[in-house]
């Protein structure tokens, strides 16, 4: 029996595959559950114009995301902290300063995109990495400076 995966399970493959199981397993838990449907010609069609169409989408937010890393090469951020006499932040310099610096330059990022190569302690320059997508990672450089 060939059934259409509605989401990944473990053991038996990914979203949008078509897996061959036994009648019984395919009738009673797959189906029922939500986990699956069974793969007729239509289903078949239908799923070959789904998986068509979002791989069209995703091209088109890979070419997004590459054009606005493009844009981001030449970006260097300052983040105003304060800090002691030693250099040593009060608080924390975290993603959502990150991206509202990035926003004021005119960048849309996501703060749950955004990453650090080691945590912003004291005053000085770090790296934030920015997954803009599966495929596109820029670093983009920025100061931490006492207020």
């Amino acid at each position: 029996m060939e059934i259409i995966l509605k989401q990944d399970i473990k053991s038996l493959g990914e979203k949008d595959d078509i897996v061959t199981v036994k009648p019984g397993y395919g009738r009673n838990y797959l189906i029922p559950q939500g986990f699956g449907q069974l793969a007729t010609p239509s289903a078949k069609k239908v799923l070959a114009e789904n998986l068509k169409q979002a791989a069209f989408k995703q091209d088109k937010i890979k070419k997004d995301a590459e054009g606005i890393a493009e844009r981001l090469t030449d970006v260097k951020l300052s983040i105003g902290a304060k800090a002691g006499e030693t250099g040593k932040i009060f608080g924390a310099v975290n993603t959502i300063m990150i991206a509202d610096a990035l926003k004021a330059k005119g960048f849309e990022v996501d703060r749950r995109r955004i990453t650090f190569e080691t945590e912003p302690k004291m005053v000085g320059e770090y790296v934030a990495n920015l997954n803009l997508h599966k495929e596109v990672k820029v670093k983009v450089p920025f100061e931490v400076v006492a207020e």
